[in-house]
């Protein structure tokens, strides 16, 4: 992939498995392509933690790409048309909340931020996301104020194929956990995103920020 190339992230016209955790994703599902490994969810590909921007807003597409540093284009086969289309931008959630912020004077932008708060809310089970949020705490007692709640809501959202959807996380497994945790701290907290703007290979970036998120890990345990 060349520097500061835009990833691809494909909805699937039949029911698919990922390559990597083995998930059956189902019809519709949002995959990325990588080249030896085959179809991975966003979970296993790194970038689940984007949000989806749909098309149709150039101002807000144009200010969101300005703000964020890893980029997705989701693509969507027509049938009718025989190619794929673009259906919109995955972007980082405070790259879109900064895009909205530039926009606020036009009152369709403020509604449609209502609406996906609301969107948000509605996906969450909330005495799970606070269970999971518990433990995450219990096992990083020196994590920052609130973080676990920011964690949990992240990794529990309902049909995401994050970490905390997978039958062990909800068994609060304290792997489950700590993968959660390592992924927070990867995109919030070193330049692990930024690598992968830049095309480096998934694996290789994490090579490159894994003892900062390592030290990290450890300064929350203590």
């Amino acid at each position: 992939m060349s520097k500061n190339s835009d990833l691809k992230v494909f909805i699937s016209s039949r029911d698919s498995v990922c390559d990597e955790c083995g998930d059956e994703l189902g019809r519709k599902a949002w995959i990325i392509l990588e080249k030896g490994k085959g179809a991975l969810c966003l979970s296993c590909a790194d970038i689940d933690h984007l949000v989806f921007l749909p098309s149709g807003d150039a101002a807000l597409t144009r200010r969101s790409r300005k703000y964020s540093k890893l980029i997705a284009v989701v693509l969507k086969f027509s049938r009718a048309r025989k190619r794929y289309e673009r259906q919109g931008l995955l972007v980082e959630e405070h790259a879109l909340e900064q895009a909205e912020q530039d926009c606020l004077a036009d009152s369709e932008i403020r509604a449609r931020r209502r609406e996906r708060a609301a969107e948000k809310r509605a996906t969450l089970d909330e005495q799970y996301v606070k269970n999971f949020a518990e433990s995450v705490r219990k096992l990083f007692p020196n994590c920052p104020r609130n973080k676990e709640n920011t964690i949990a809501e992240h990794a529990c959202l309902k049909y995401s194929g994050r970490i905390g959807r997978t039958e062990s996380a909800k068994q609060l497994d304290e792997k489950a956990i700590y993968l959660a945790v390592s992924a927070h701290i990867r995109h919030a907290n070193t330049q692990y995103d930024e690598l992968l703007a830049k095309g480096y290979d998934r694996h290789e970036a994490r090579d490159r920020v894994r003892g900062e998120v390592n030290q990290m890990i450890k300064n929350w345990e203590r």
